[in-house]
């Protein structure tokens, strides 16, 4: 049987780690693996926030047990409908025929062509309260943070928010469960790496989410993926950088992708780099789109504010990785980039074309000259290089650039 894990008075974490899934959502890669996450507030009344992947039912189940033993569970809080999340519901109401599931009108159609499941469910309205006897769930409804039918439950006497995806990060929780038992440090970067590839699209709904908790008095926030928060320091970063990321907001830095089929734009990329460097930015990261995964680039993107894109021409059109590339930047939104790209061709300039439609479309304000090279470097094209290289630097090294830090130019 396992111990159970109480966070705070009567406040019980039953989630689980994933560490044999390779690919979150069959897109991203889950080097650290990543844990699902599922609450129990055992009052006069029991509720559980949200379940887990089917494949842990089995884990999960008794992690339950292990809190309640046979003690019936009341309500079940649906805060998110993605399967990661509400997969288990389905067995669940099998070994607790009774449970009353509580969401919104979205939650209950997904419930309906999800999983069969009308009857006993409770739809609950924006700011709407749920009594389970000292404690009392509110309701805050929260659409596309990051699907429809999202919203956060609140425990006002404890200071309590369970927030489904948002502050969440890809990485297992190993051994501990709060932010005092393990490291923030080592999931800051996937919880970037997590918004920019699932949450990134949806600033302006993060940015309302934002602005109907503010004023909460907020202790403990509960994600579904990911450490619990539940340090003063930790709770403000954490909302601060979900802030920043939704407003497209970044620091001082360059991001520098490129495609390459014999090394001639890569050795172009290289001069680009050696000026910005030369010329103060020490915050520089260089991908390889041959290599690179396309959510370890978009989380640099969302980091930096810099962004150089280079490409050869492949079918007369941008090489494929490249091509990927821009259109995930497309589809997440991204604004407020200073930008630039480079080409290389032997006969026709197809990405070139592209390349510009991209910047144009994008509305990102362009830095230097684009740099055109034909076969390969020579004097000339150096020359070119290094001059949108040195732009870019002087551009984040000004005063426009957001984000003061000393540490990125000098």
């Amino acid at each position: 049987m396992y111990k159970p894990f109480e966070i705070k008075e009567n406040l019980f974490y039953v989630g689980v780690n994933d560490r044999t899934k390779h690919l979150f959502e069959n897109l991203w890669p889950l080097p650290k693996g990543v844990s699902y996450n599922s609450y129990i507030i055992d009052d006069e009344k029991v509720a559980l926030i949200d379940t887990v992947d089917i494949c842990y039912a089995d884990v999960f189940f008794n992690k339950i047990g292990s809190v309640l033993g046979d003690k019936p569970i009341d309500y079940l809080v649906v805060n998110h409908m993605e399967p990661d999340h509400s997969g288990s519901v389905r067995l669940l109401k099998t070994r607790y025929p009774d449970i009353q599931i509580v969401g919104n009108s979205r939650t209950a159609e997904m419930l309906r062509g999800y999983y069969g499941i009308s009857d006993n469910v409770l739809v609950v309205e924006d700011k709407a309260e749920l009594k389970l006897g000292k404690n009392s769930l509110q309701f805050y409804l929260t659409p596309m943070v990051h699907w429809p039918e999202t919203m956060m439950t609140y425990v006002k006497e404890s200071g309590t928010l369970f927030s489904a995806d948002a502050f969440g990060t890809f990485g297992t929780l190993d051994g501990g469960v709060t932010d005092t038992q393990l490291d923030p440090d080592r999931y800051w970067d996937e919880m970037i790496r997590y918004y920019s590839n699932i949450v990134g699209k949806f600033g302006s709904p993060v940015q309302a989410a934002l602005k109907k908790l503010s004023g909460m008095g907020i202790e403990t926030i509960c994600s579904t993926h990911g450490p619990v928060w539940t340090q003063p320091d930790t709770i403000s970063r954490v909302v601060a950088l979900y802030d920043r990321l939704s407003r497209y907001e970044a620091e001082r830095g360059l991001v520098i992708a490129y495609g390459s089929m014999y090394g001639n734009t890569e050795q172009l990329a290289e001069v680009i780099a050696a000026a910005a460097a030369g010329n103060g930015v020490r915050n520089i990261v260089m991908h390889n789109l041959s290599k690179s995964h396309e959510s370890e680039v978009l989380r640099d993107i969302f980091t930096y504010r810099g962004l150089i894109i280079g490409s050869p021409t492949y079918n007369n059109k941008l090489y494929p990785p490249v091509e990927g590339l821009l259109s995930a930047i497309q589809n997440r939104n991204v604004r407020n980039r200073f930008f630039s790209y480079f080409t290389g061709h032997t006969w026709a300039d197809g990405a070139k074309r592209e390349l510009k439609a991209f910047a144009e479309s994008m509305e990102f304000e362009t830095v230097g000259e684009s740099v055109e090279m034909k076969q390969s470097l020579n004097n000339d094209i150096m020359e070119h290089a290094y001059a949108l290289g040195k732009a870019m630097a002087e551009k984040l090294c000004s005063g426009e650039a957001v984000m003061p830090n000393k540490l990125t130019c000098h």
